[in-house]
Order: structure tokens, then sequence, then C-alpha cells
């Protein structure tokens, strides 16, 4: 028998309880146990005015509202309040009955830029989350991964300017100029002269022009013009994840998309650095001998990845001319050596080969097109932290150099806009929060069993790191 019931209970007036609306087994309703939320009051106390002014919204609401953008892949913030408008779980979670206003769509980008903007809130938060999840022994910092990803800006790549590039000092400058007054004094080599302030250091950074220019968006000039494969030039910003091997997030930054993961390292680096981790794991972007010269130093074993010498086709690759360290010189593969003959500012040791015998060698065309025929071959003053002893493959070919572990790296955003032009790390802070809390509540489960072991009761995949499979999956987390 077919029953009709349209409309018939639309206008039906009902009497019922907000929490009896919302699943027990909710995500919500265990992020809300799981966290205390009277933090937040404490940490942003100073930015209310106490005796005078309109009453605010509760700034508790305010920071769930992200939250729930997040945690469920909305696009943006105006879908995120029509979401919350319709959605009972949604309105449980901010404290709202079912006749209570929504916040209007710009009530968070306006707090956020007038009265949180250059403030710590979200890493506080963050640090919070963190620290619960360290309590309950949840992560394991013997081995950090580290990698990072570029997140397209929300910046028109025809609004730009050209500007002077007033690129920042080397972080570990001051080391490496140390260790190459002791280099030339032991080869008997007179110290370098000191520079004029007003010429570029090491590497051509610093803190005057190189002459050099580049381009900056007028829309957000934060941001950085990146190119990566055969995509079209963007502006992007890279952000450097550092993870352990469960996934959990442990430190992050956000840079330029222009700048290298080798110059960006030491501001994540010194996060991570308080975990006193055994081991890092890092791409190869990350290979320099000053980033294995920082770690080895510090008791940390670097695991990087073998790169692939990058030599013209028809010519001897860099790993075929040995170096002998007990006389201090190179073989070249015809058994000529190439001596020392000093070392520039830029910690490298030159190694030349004499050119009248190289005039008469057979294998002059593979080696060099000098018209002096002298071959020159350079060597850093830490390339043994970076364990390239003898100019070969420092790992087995077959392993590719890469820690057999789950990587859990930093990538997945990549297809994400930046939502804050002007202040990105705090909204993405949030991002790495949301990874975080859905795993809290595992104190209030049962032990898990042997076949369980490691694992968290509550992994949701929308909300998980990705775990290294070949290629890095697409987050469907994001905000615009």
């Amino acid at each position: 028998m077919m029953t009709k019931k349209i409309d018939k209970k639309r206008d039906q007036m009902m009497v019922f309880c907000m929490d009896d609306m919302v699943p027990q087994d909710h995500l919500l309703r265990l992020i809300d146990r799981a966290i205390d939320w009277s933090l937040i009051y404490d940490l942003v106390e100073e930015r209310y005015c106490h005796d005078n002014g309109r009453p605010s919204m509760d700034p508790v609401m305010l920071i769930k509202i992200p939250f729930i953008q997040y945690l469920y892949g909305i696009r943006s913030m105006r879908q995120t309040i029509r979401e919350i408008e319709v959605n009972v779980a949604y309105r449980w979670f901010l404290g709202l009955d079912m006749m209570d206003p929504v916040p209007h769509f710009s009530t968070f980008g306006k707090d956020y830029t007038r009265r949180f903007k250059d403030t710590d809130l979200f890493e506080q938060i963050f640090a919070h989350i963190l620290g619960q999840c360290m309590d309950a022994v949840l992560v394991d910092t013997s081995q950090i991964f580290v990698d990072a990803t570029h997140v397209k800006a929300c910046a028109n790549g025809k609004k730009m300017e050209e500007q002077a590039a007033h690129e920042q000092a080397l972080w570990y400058e001051e080391g490496l100029e140390e260790e190459i007054a002791q280099d030339r004094e032991r080869h008997g080599k007179k110290p370098l002269k000191d520079k004029d302030r007003n010429d570029p250091p090491s590497g051509g950074s610093a803190g005057g022009d190189s002459g050099r220019t580049r381009k900056c968006s007028t829309t957000d000039p934060e941001s950085g013009w990146f190119r990566k494969g055969e995509h079209k030039h963007v502006f992007a910003y890279a952000m450097q994840t550092a993870c352990d091997r469960n996934g959990w997030i442990l430190g992050y930054t956000v840079h330029p998309g222009d700048e290298h993961d080798s110059r960006t390292f030491k501001p994540l680096y010194d996060k991570i650095r308080g975990y006193a981790p055994e081991m890092v794991i890092m791409d190869a972007g990350y290979r320099t001998p000053a980033i294995a010269h920082e770690l080895l130093t510090d008791g940390i074993l670097p695991l990087l990845p073998y790169k692939r010498p990058m030599t013209k086709d028809g010519f001897f690759k860099e790993y075929e001319y040995v170096y002998d360290e007990y006389y201090d010189c190179y073989i070249c593969p015809e058994g000529q050596v190439l001596t020392y003959c000093t070392t520039d500012r830029e910690g490298y040791r030159e190694y030349e080969s004499c050119g009248t015998h190289c005039a008469r060698c057979p294998s002059l065309g593979r080696c060099t097109h000098s018209k002096s025929h002298v071959k020159t071959v350079t060597r850093h003053v830490w390339e043994e932290y970076n364990g390239d002893g003898g100019g070969h493959p420092p790992y087995p070919r077959e392993q590719g150099g890469l820690c057999p572990a789950p990587c859990p790296a930093a990538g997945g955003w990549n297809r994400r806009r930046w939502c804050s032009p002007k202040t990105p790390s705090g909204g993405r802070v949030l991002v790495h929060a949301v990874h975080l809390v859905p795993f809290l509540d595992v104190r209030h489960s049962a032990p898990p069993s042997s076949k369980m072991a490691g694992r968290s009761p509550l992994r949701p995949a929308a909300v998980c790191a990705p775990r290294c499979t070949g290629r890095m999956p697409t987050h469907r987390l994001g905000m615009r």
C-alpha cells in the first residue's frame, strides 16, 4: 500500500534535544570530547577589551568553524557557513541551537586580520594538540620525515613587477667561513680577504644586490615565482612539513615558492631538533654538505636518496674521478693526478690537472673542452659529511637510497590554492592541527590488539597524512 506524506510534517512543531540529534560516534563529538577548548579563552584574553565595547562572538566558535571546513573538505568559507546553517551536527559542535544565527562568512577573515594577525595563536593550538598526542604515547620521534610541497597562491600571474633580488645570508655561512679558513691554513694558503659589506656573500646570497632581479606579485608580495616540471609559472608558497613514521605532523614552515629547500631547512630543523631524533629522512632537494654536516654534528643520522650526477652526455661522470684521501688529490679515468689548487669562498676545493699531459690524452674530448686543456674538479670542505668519500653513490642504486619505512611526508596540498595571501601560515597550521585531533580519543578506547598494534583506532582516510605509495595523493583538505 502506497503511503503519501508530502508536506505533512514540514510545519509540525516539535520539542527535541540538540544532543540527541548527533550520533555518539560522530567525528565532531569525538573531537569535542578530546580537546579542552577552554585553552583558547586564555590565549585570546588579551585581544579583547574587558570594560567596553559590544559583546563579541565566542572565540572558540571562530576557531571551530575552520576546523569544520578542513575536516570535511569544504572549498570556501561561504560554503562552510551554508553547510553550518542546515547541518545539526555542525551547529551542535559550535554551540548553536536551531534558531541561533550563523556568523557571516566574512567574520572569520575580519577577526583573523584585525585581532589574531601577527600572533602565535594557531601555533599554540597546534602545539597544545600535539602535546596531547605525545602524552598519549602516539608519536614516535626516533625517525622524522621531512619534505616540502608547493601550494599555489591566490595571485594573478600577470600582475607582477621586477624587483632587485635581496637574498638572505646562508644560515651556515659563519661556520663555513671558519672551515674555509682552517682548510686554507692546512694547505698553506693565505686567508681570504674580508668581503666588503656591499659584496654578496658565498653562494651569491645576502645583504647586497647581486645584479639579479625577481618577479614579485603585486597581489601577494610574500609569494614566489615558481615553475616545476612542465607546469606553467605561477606564484606559490613552499611549505615544509616534518612527520614521524606514523604520520603525526611535528612541525612546519612556510616560505616563498622560489626559495630552495636547502635554504629553508634551518627554521624547520630548529623546531624538530628538540625531539632528539635518531634519523632524519629527506629527499634529494636536501642533499647538501651543509645539511649533512649540521645533522651529523648534532649526532643525527641523515638518510638521503642517491642523486644522479647531472653531467653532459658524452662526458665522464663525476664519480669516475676518484678521490685519494691520503694524498688529497683526484685521479681521472686515464690515471692522471689532479692536485689541490685552492679553496674558494663557497667552500669548494679546486683540483686541477696538468694541461701539458692532458693535451695528449686520448679521452680529452670526454673530459674537458678547456682551451688550456686543464680539467678542474671541485670538492666541498664538508663533502665527507655528505656520505660521498670517493665520488661514488653512497647508497645502493637498487634501493634508491630511500628508507624502507613508510614516508608520510608533507605533500598532498599542491592542488589547493592558498586562502590568505597576507598570512598563509595561520590558515595552514590549523590544517595540521586538524590532522592530529581525530586520533586523540584513543585515550577512551580499549588497548589495541596484536593486529592493531601501533595503529590508531581512529584513522579516517580524509584526514590522515598520506603514506608514500610511489606518488603523493592529493588531500581533500584546503581553504580558499
